[in-house]
């Protein structure tokens, strides 16, 4: 464990991992029956409706690079992005509002879980297509560096973003005009519903950012002491102003595509390989190991599991949007009228 991480923000870390998991953990059950899909049909009784996408098994990154942003930093995420909000700075109880389609909620219940945003704490949304956060991130990034901001912007993506046309132009703009953004790819190994590899030339990410120019950095995406020295140093380099940076995390996405996928297309020991590594478990037994008391940790834990129960009950409370709110938050471009 690196020793420049002292005690209270190694707790930190944690606590933003299981806060992560305990709102993922709740997000599904409340999903079950909210979609017909995958042979299932929806029912009434769902809490949330709509796909839903988890990021159980990867908390390790969001936690690890959010740890080094400030308020003043940006952030774009993909629609499985729940943990980078969280991790961010926003309120765990107004995004379970937004997932229940509540008035209380971020959006106003109108954006569901694919579009999760939180300008106050630079957070500036989810995002429903595979890699249309990356030029919004460059955008942003651009922004900041022509008002001459003391601030970066942060872009999460997946492995199967770096198959689309976003992803290259993304990195050659950022390069070109040397912005303040960091590249961070959760390379979970799953595209949807198809194995990343094997539609994937060459070697990922990283070799793919470092062909253009940009200086790449591969860690176990797992251990999020690992990510947490990577993000510190990548993070202080674009600060620096030096450009760009990638940041490839090599993690594993545990659930199926969304709540209700069973993934039965994915090989049982795949999975089994890949719960033995759980970042989760992997850090609570390194802060054991370095003396952190076990019982501080369940402390942790519990504090997250009521956190949770609380966001439930609220937003379970909470109203439902006015009819009229249908026509609020509407881009009009011309002269037309609501009749």
């Amino acid at each position: 464990m690196d020793p420049e991480i002292p005690a209270p923000e190694r707790l930190a870390l944690y606590r933003t991992m299981v806060r992560i998991r305990a709102f993922e953990n709740a997000a599904e059950a409340a999903s079950q029956g909210g979609v017909s899909a995958y042979g299932q049909e929806a029912a009434g009784g769902a809490k949330v409706r709509g796909p839903l996408h988890l990021s159980t098994g990867q908390e390790a990154v969001p936690a690890g690079v959010c740890a080094h942003l400030s308020r003043a930093d940006y952030l774009t995420s993909t629609h499985r992005g729940h943990g980078h909000t969280l991790a961010k700075g926003a309120d765990l109880g107004r995004m379970m509002a937004e997932l229940f389609g509540k008035a209380s909620g971020f959006n106003g219940g109108k954006g569901g879980s694919m579009h999760i945003a939180d300008f106050s704490v630079g957070m500036l949304g989810a995002n429903g297509v595979v890699a249309a956060g990356l030029p919004i991130a460059v955008g942003a990034a651009h922004a900041q560096k022509l008002q001459k901001k003391d601030a970066i912007t942060v872009c999460f993506f997946g492995d199967g973003a770096i198959n689309r046309g976003p992803f290259l132009e993304s990195l050659n703009w950022a390069r070109v005009y040397q912005l303040p953004v960091l590249f961070v790819c959760e390379d979970n190994r799953w595209s949807a519903t198809t194995a990343s590899g094997p539609m994937t030339a060459g070697d990922g990410a990283s070799a793919r950012a470092e062909s253009m120019d940009i200086a790449a950095t591969q860690v176990d995406g797992n251990e999020v002491f690992e990510v947490h020295a990577a993000a510190r140093r990548l993070v202080a380099e674009v600060r620096a102003g030096r450009g760009p940076r990638l940041l490839h995390a090599l993690t594993y996405r545990v659930k199926g595509h969304v709540s209700v996928d069973p993934a039965a297309y994915r090989d049982p020991a795949e999975l089994a390989a890949a719960l033995e590594t759980d970042p989760i478990a992997r850090a609570r037994a390194r802060l054991v190991a370095s003396g952190i008391d076990a019982a501080a940790l369940a402390a942790i834990e519990n504090e997250a599991h009521a956190e949770v129960e609380a966001a439930l009950a609220a937003a379970d409370a909470a109203p439902w949007p006015e009819a009229g709110a249908a026509f609020t938050d509407v881009q009009t471009t011309g002269a037309g009228q609501w009749t």
